[in-house]
């Protein structure tokens, strides 16, 4: 994204495409995607240097090498997730005109990644759950993830709203904290809870808030 993002940090624009990796880095990348996969079944807590060694068929001092500590580790993982978050939910979304067609493909988006998570799990949920009370640089890698997409989400909201497609007295903050309601009780009632027509009810949900905020077209 190019413009400012009002309190979050800003999510970068699309980089140049990377050199080749180098043997090491192509192997972190490795030892990364797994530790991926493990944290989406049992959490950032569950991941071990031990348990990444016998996944990999790596030594333990090989996958330490590459990180130096369980909570590097966990960091790398977290970077990774909302990597691939953004080139799926976010980069596409650019591609439709500022305002309300980007703020539903932000969605919808959004929405895909969810329907595939209901099975795999999402890191910023289980992660939400183990670190909640627990200060440190994993708690505030996850934090920082989340603010930096909410603010992208944020700044869709206002921009729809300067070009007056949302009412002049629309509350950005408050549609966000709506919109991630929907995705935070899809998750519960889908996942956990395993209640039949979850998705369609959190598409009602958008449409509703939408309903509540867009300016009326003339007829």
């Amino acid at each position: 994204m190019t413009e400012a993002t009002p309190s979050h940090k800003r999510i970068a624009p699309m980089a140049p495409k990377p050199a080749p990796l180098h043997k090491g880095q192509q192997t972190k990348l490795v030892i990364i995607d797994a530790a991926l996969g493990l944290a989406s079944q049992i959490g950032l807590e569950g991941l071990s240097i031990g348990v990444l060694a016998e996944v990999t068929q790596m030594s333990k001092s090989g996958v330490f090498a590459h990180f130096g500590s369980r909570e590097e580790l966990q960091i790398s993982v977290v970077r990774e997730y909302f990597a691939r978050f953004e080139q799926e939910v976010f980069y596409p979304a650019l591609d439709e005109p500022r305002g309300l067609p980007r703020l539903r493909a932000l969605f919808d988006n959004w929405m895909k990644r969810v329907a595939v998570e209901i099975q795999s799990g999402c890191i910023f949920i289980s992660g939400a759950v183990e670190f909640d009370d627990r200060p440190g640089i994993v708690r505030d890698a996850l934090a920082t993830s989340v603010k930096t997409w909410l603010g992208a989400v944020e700044r869709a909201v206002e921009q729809a709203k300067n070009d007056e497609q949302l009412r002049a007295d629309t509350d950005a903050a408050q549609i966000v904290f709506e919109i991630h309601g929907l995705i935070l009780a899809l998750h519960y009632e889908a996942r956990f809870l395993k209640t039949p027509g979850s998705i369609e009810r959190a598409h009602q949900g958008f449409e509703h808030i939408m309903s509540r905020y867009a300016v009326a077209l003339p007829t």
